[in-house]
């Protein structure tokens, strides 16, 4: 038998497999850490999409727009990667709006879209088979020196290094929402019946791309 032949073989299918698989996982000239699950398991779906994504839109009511909703881009966090907890944290100063209005009324919301991951090919951001998802609840001060407050800050600074080295004097604390109801859009039909237990006890498929290709 000819080894070589035959190696060279598996190294040409391997790349073959790669070349095909690739492009589908790429976001921004790097893959996916988790591959995009089925839409049809919404649970795993929304914890998927918390997972990837790095930035929302975190709306709160503004007393000083007289009550009106005020949204704000923000990054976020919802822990490591592949170990998210499905609950965003947010690094907020109140030098902004966002963080004064939580404090006067918590009640929030935060919405993210699979549309900057590119992985909605070429539909529109509004099409239902790009999914988006809002988190609706209320948006709390993480309490300093605890636990929560360490993971927060590790979740955050991993996903988002430049976080660091924001000016101490802006007084930067960590913030999370406190979640009471997920609306997920992720194909045809409506949005999905998923409840906040559903979504937070969601096992995420660990699988790295790698095991993927070769299972």
């Amino acid at each position: 038998m000819n080894t070589k032949g035959v190696l060279f073989d598996l190294y040409y299918v391997v790349f073959l497999v790669l070349l095909i698989t690739v492009p589908a996982n790429l976001v921004q000239g790097r893959l996916l850490s988790i591959p995009r699950p089925p839409p049809e398991n919404a649970a795993h779906f929304a914890r998927w999409l918390a997972s990837q994504c790095s930035w929302g839109v975190l709306s709160t009511i503004s007393s000083d727009l007289g009550g009106a909703p005020f949204g704000n881009v923000v990054s976020f966090s919802d822990g490591l990667p592949d170990k998210g907890l499905g609950i965003p944290y947010f690094y907020l100063t109140t030098l902004d709006p966002t963080a004064r209005n939580a404090f006067e009324d918590p009640r929030s919301s935060f919405t993210i879209s699979e549309y900057p991951l590119g992985t909605c090919g070429k539909r529109d951001p509004e099409s239902p088979a790009c999914a988006k998802m809002t988190l609706t609840g209320k948006l709390k001060l993480v309490d300093g020196n605890t636990d929560e407050a360490e993971f927060a800050q590790t979740a955050l600074f991993t996903k988002h290094p430049e976080m660091k080295d924001w000016p101490n004097g802006h007084q930067f604390q960590f913030f999370k929402l406190e979640i009471e109801d997920v609306f997920l859009v992720n194909w045809f039909g409506g949005h999905r019946a998923l409840t906040v237990e559903q979504y937070l006890q969601a096992e995420m498929n660990k699988l790295s791309f790698l095991e993927r290709i070769l299972l």
